[in-house]
């Protein structure tokens, strides 16, 4: 299992203080492996990311030895995208979005990118289930063909209410679309956030998901860094030991009002500690 931080944060800290090599120098710091990029950060949209960002980036990962896990937080910035709408143009302008945003991340070395994203994607009235299932299944293929060539996995996130989603709640039905698209580099991100509020037993979810489980997000239930709030993270790494897992264990925060450094810093200690606790 290697350790990631997702980059937002940095940036949610202080955009003028924490430059993307900044970045880079404080994952290698703290002792993480990897960073994951939220492409909001860089620019609004990914064509506005510029060659010389895309270069820094490989740059500063060659540098400091941290790798680029992948991409999260997809459609953050891009107005009028969404996956499952009546609108046929607006399904096709979103897909072509996560296409461009397939090759952003091979451009940069990246190996994943978390599909979650439950503004854009949430059944709106009128729509028939089916026919939203059947739309989001395309647009996750088309994004797996995209990246098939250089194994770049596509990762569909299951979402817990509390995040305003309303379709793909549950492990289960991720993996019965990854299924059904039966493609080698699309499979499913479990997020633990979400997955302590909307999984029954998130470490049975994890078993269940196997080698089709390709990124894990670790956040405590409280929305802070491992470690800052009641989640026990034993459980879930040895559910992760158990499958064997070897990919990305990534910390992604969604409050901002204590330190970077500070939540970065318990949260990997959190982590290495319940996987020692889950190996002993």
């Amino acid at each position: 299992m290697k350790f990631a931080i997702c980059n937002e944060i940095f940036y949610n800290e202080d955009p003028a203080r924490w430059s993307i090599s900044s970045q880079f120098t404080a994952a290698a710091e703290l002792g993480f492996q990897a960073l994951e990029i939220a492409p909001f950060t860089l620019a609004p949209h990914v064509a506005e990311i510029s060659e010389a960002q895309k270069q820094e980036i490989v740059s500063c990962s060659e540098k400091t030895g941290v790798a680029v896990a992948g991409l999260h937080w997809l459609l953050v910035g891009p107005q009028d995208m969404h996956l499952t709408s009546p609108d046929a143009s607006v399904r096709e302008s979103t897909v072509g979005y996560l296409e461009e945003l397939v090759r952003f991340g091979t451009d940069i070395g990246g190996s994943v990118m978390v599909v979650g994203s439950p503004q854009q994607r949430d059944i709106r009235e009128g729509v028939k289930y089916e026919d939203a299932w059947a739309w989001f299944r395309e647009a996750m293929a088309r994004c797996g063909q995209a990246g098939l060539e250089a194994d770049f996995k596509v990762c569909i996130e299951p979402l817990a209410g509390a995040t305003k989603n309303n379709f793909l709640f549950r492990g289960h039905e991720v993996l019965r679309m990854v299924k059904e698209i039966d493609m080698p580099n699309v499979g499913i991100i479990l997020d633990t956030y979400s997955g302590v509020k909307e999984e029954t037993d998130l470490p049975a979810a994890i078993r269940d998901a196997g080698n089709r489980l390709f990124h894990y997000h670790c956040n405590d239930d409280s929305g802070y860094a491992p470690g800052i709030g009641d989640t026990d993270f034993v459980p879930l790494m040895e559910a992760l030991t158990d499958i064997g897992f070897d990919r990305y264990a990534s910390i992604e925060v969604f409050k901002s009002d204590r330190p970077a450094m500070e939540q970065a810093e318990i949260g990997l200690k959190t982590l290495k500690s319940a996987l020692a606790q889950a190996r002993s």
